[in-house]
């Protein structure tokens, strides 16, 4: 079993004084690895570590910043079959997924590594010739942030890395049910050089995000999660006037129009919603398909469904491998139960595939003749169950996909070049894709508008997330102004 009891606070490891607890397989249903949770006091301990090492970290030259960041990203590619692995471990993502996931992380922390430099303040003019202003991008101080379990390393990378990169210092609690791959990260980060305390890496479940995400010695969240779990961190956030940047679930709309490229689009449609097992936040779980092409569709989809290939995840060969666990499990047969009750035609899947039963693989799912007022068009399932919905033209296309509470991602499958831009301005989705689905790119923002969160991550646009704007205004005039006509400040 792989032993993860010890945190790293301060550039140390330490043992928590919180409880052990273990990880489980999802594919062997076995414990795998151990951990120990931080205790409100270790939190404590870690927040000062991190308090105490901003000020000296915030005035680290940009490029000696970037030095350490560029030689992060060369571990973390060198290790990235073994992070792969972990992440595995944790939540049965196949492994050919986790390791491109491992060298993306490697590839975004050295993008943000060489965008330190490139986030530029601005001049301001000014009415008076002989007053200067200008604006320069300050860190927060110290970053609380809590990672997701369905791509952890990932996750913990999208956090770390600009926040750093900006001049913060972070204390990151991964989910409870994927940690090993982070603190492997942390192994990195004090193989890279990097001061004590400017990255912390603590385990832990709720009692130890609560105490994080509530601590008055924070400056700003970070969270990937849930929307329920989100509602309580962001009132610990506003308790003490603290920013924070949420990455939330979303119900996407992938949409294949009448003209679409059929043999581009029915896989695009596959890969968004039966990759990784359904387990991400953009999955494709909506399907909108026009009238003309709708019975085409659902069976090219069913017919590709039926000859992916299940298995260890750990094997090289294995598409799709089981969900996290086995509540996940129970939750995604209870949203699978409750679309037939609402009437929703299931045209495959339901169970698990053949072969599989007492395991934790979900069967491919698909339900068609789904209406907008289902359960299974509004909740984020997060797991391998497509709801195929009718459209008979843009506008009701458009209409459609926006009536959700959730604005993360969407897809347009369309060789009409005026469509895709117009329905692409239309979506309310932080990320539109046009013929492709789950492409993701490190100079590119990635966030949600309405319940998917607020904040965007990767790009430069993560960079501006971790900072603050200063104005900075110097009066160089000869002489002394008339006080009580200086100007008219608040």
């Amino acid at each position: 079993m792989e032993d993860f009891r010890e945190n790293l606070v301060n550039g140390e490891w330490t043992k928590g004084s919180g409880a052990e607890f273990e990880t489980i397989d999802p594919y062997r249903q076995e414990p795998w690895a151990v951990f120990t949770a931080a205790s409100p006091e270790d939190v404590d301990v870690a927040i000062a570590a991190a308090r105490a090492a901003f000020p000296a970290w915030r005035r680290t030259p940009a490029y000696d910043r970037a030095k350490l960041l560029f030689r992060l990203a060369d571990l973390i590619e060198r290790d990235a079959d073994t992070l792969a692995e972990y992440d595995t471990r944790h939540n049965g993502k196949a492994i050919r997924e986790h390791r491109s996931q491992a060298r993306f992380a490697a590839r975004q922390t050295r993008f943000i590594a060489g965008a330190i430099d490139k986030v530029l303040g601005e001049t301001k003019p000014q009415d008076k010739y002989d007053l200067i202003d200008f604006t320069v991008r300050e860190p927060l101080g110290v970053v609380a942030a809590i990672s997701a379990w369905n791509s952890p390393l990932q996750n913990a990378a999208n956090k770390i890395a600009p926040a750093v990169a900006a001049g913060n210092t972070i204390v990151l609690k991964p989910s409870e049910s994927a940690t090993g791959s982070a603190l492997a990260l942390g192994r990195l980060v004090v193989e890279a050089g990097f001061p004590p305390g400017v990255v912390n890496i603590i385990a832990g479940a709720a009692e130890t995000g609560q105490a994080l995400t509530e601590h008055s010695g924070i400056d700003m969240v970070a969270f990937t999660g849930g929307i329920d779990a989100a509602r309580r961190i962001a009132a610990n956030a506003a308790a003490n006037m603290v920013p924070g940047l949420y990455e939330l679930g979303g119900k996407s709309a992938n949409i294949i129009f009448e003209d679409a490229d059929l043999d581009r689009a029915i896989p695009g449609a596959v890969s968004g919603i039966f990759a990784a097992s359904g387990q991400t936040c953009v999955a494709g779980s909506r399907l909108l398909v026009h009238d003309s092409i709708y019975d085409q569709v659902i069976d090219g989809i069913v017919e590709l469904a039926g000859a992916i290939t299940f298995g260890d995840p750990l094997e090289p060969e294995t598409q799709v491998g089981p969900v996290a666990h086995a509540a996940h499990f129970r939750r995604i047969q209870g949203e699978i139960q409750a679309a037939i009750e609402d009437g929703a035609r299931l045209v495959t899947g339901g169970g698990s595939p053949e072969g599989r039963d007492g395991t934790l693989f979900v069967a491919p799912t698909v339900f068609a003749d789904v209406t907008p007022d289902m359960r299974l068009a509004r909740r984020e399932v997060f797991g391998p169950v497509l709801a195929v919905m009718r459209f008979s033209d843009e506008a009701e296309a458009i209409e459609i996909a926006n009536g959700t509470e959730f604005g993360l991602a969407a897809g347009v499958w369309t060789t009409n070049f005026a469509r895709a831009h117009r329905v692409g301005q239309e979506l309310v989705a932080g990320t539109v894709w046009v013929n492709t689905y789950r492409t993701i790119s490190a100079t590119a923002p990635f966030g949600g508008f309405k319940r998917s969160g607020y904040g965007r991550e990767r790009g430069t646009d993560a960079l501006l997330e971790y900072t603050a704007t200063k104005n900075l205004m110097l009066d160089i005039s000869d002489s002394a102004r008339d006080p009580f006509v200086m100007g008219t400040g608040n």
